[in-house]
């Protein structure tokens, strides 16, 4: 066992094999949720029909993008976590010790490659998308690379991952394996960028662990205030870009749609910066993210 766990569970450290409820709270059900809709949104943005064997590779996609794709990203963020996460979270799996020695990183192996397995089945751009995400979730955490250790760098590798891959992921799948157009590729992009500031407010929780890591996250950076102003700006700017994408294709409706959630947004927000800590980042989190993740399918459907 490993001597974080042996130190916190000494009366566990003789324990060899996983609780079976610590592998699926190591995935974090919770998290599969904003690749999964990004995926929905891409399929959506295409714009194609689908038939039987449509459905099914939406469905295969789905799987993908959450169960497979993003329970290995937390997995393999859980395992080069886990001091951390012995400061911070110490309930968790593996600093708890109920995910033995190097067990949690060898289900991190074993599920990269369920998933690029079941990649194969959703052609060549599906394949591809999945193969760079894997990668950037193992830089994210894993040495040498370690995306994290840098809250810009590492809240960009995000952003992307569980955002825009997802997106065009999905896109490209409704088309039979077709590049999607370079409208979807921006849209894609933008709700990237505002992903940014969405991983932002995630870090707060962990700022005092960060602090004494040395990860640099942008609250361990810039302090809570300087961050939540960080994070309202990069989320809200990338949609105002939104806004003006779909108003010049024509889609008055969707715009405008897109704007009356972002001044939702702006309001909720207001309140954060005026009370800029762990509390409040938890409570925009909870209530303003999915009013942000709305307007993507608003997007979606207006493409």
């Amino acid at each position: 066992m490993n001597s974080v766990s042996q130190t916190l569970h000494p009366e566990i450290s003789e324990r060899r094999f996983p609780e079976p409820r610590a592998v699926l709270e190591l995935f974090k059900p919770v998290t599969w949720f904003p690749p999964m809709w990004a995926f929905a949104c891409g399929a959506v943005s295409a714009g194609v029909g689908l038939g039987g064997t449509g459905w099914t590779r939406v469905l295969v996609g789905l799987v993908v993008a959450g169960p497979l794709v993003c329970a290995t990203s937390q997995a393999v963020n859980d395992w080069f976590d886990r001091h951390v996460d012995a400061l911070n979270e110490p309930h968790r799996p593996i600093p708890s010790g109920r995910m033995p020695g190097r067990t949690g990183l060898y289900v991190a192996v074993v599920w990269t490659m369920v998933s690029l397995c079941t990649a194969l089945l959703l052609g060549p751009w599906g394949f591809a998308a999945t193969a760079v995400a894997l990668l950037m979730a193992w830089g994210y955490s894993a040495p040498p690379l370690r995306f994290k250790q840098n809250g810009w760098i590492g809240n960009l590798a995000v952003g992307l991952s569980y955002e825009g891959l997802a997106w065009v992921t999905g896109a490209a799948v409704v088309l039979g394996g077709a590049r999607p157009s370079s409208t979807i590729f921006l849209v894609a992009l933008l709700y990237s960028l505002g992903a940014h500031g969405i991983m932002t407010l995630n870090d707060f929780k962990s700022r005092l662990g960060d602090l004494e890591m040395g990860i640099r996250s942008i609250p361990a950076q810039l302090g809570p205030a300087r961050s939540a102003w960080v994070a309202a700006w990069t989320m809200l700017v990338p949609q105002l870009g939104v806004i003006a994408l779909l108003l010049s294709r024509g889609s008055t409706g969707a715009g405008a749609a897109v704007a009356g959630l972002v001044v939702l947004q702006i309001l909720m927000l207001r309140r954060l910066v005026s009370q800029p800590d762990e509390d409040r980042a938890l409570w925009y989190s909870a209530f303003g993210v999915p009013v942000y993740v709305t307007g993507m399918m608003v997007t979606a459907f207006a493409l």
